[in-house]
């Protein structure tokens, strides 16, 4: 989940600590950055596959 948290960062969705916690903040940066990019493959909140792919391809980890 730390990976995530530094992705959504990245886009500008998430502004806490980088604890790998799937918590509120972190679900709502996932389902804001679905709603900004369409994304409806996946349930609205869930990191799945389709929101991974999407997120992957416009961020990276260092």
């Amino acid at each position: 989940m730390a990976e995530l948290q530094t992705r959504l960062r990245q886009v500008g969705l998430y502004g806490g600590d980088i604890n790998g916690s799937y918590d509120e903040q972190v679900e709502n940066g996932v389902r804001t950055f679905q709603w900004w990019r369409g994304i409806q493959q996946d349930e609205p909140g869930v990191y799945g596959a389709a929101t991974r792919a999407r997120l992957e391809a416009e961020t990276q980890v260092q």
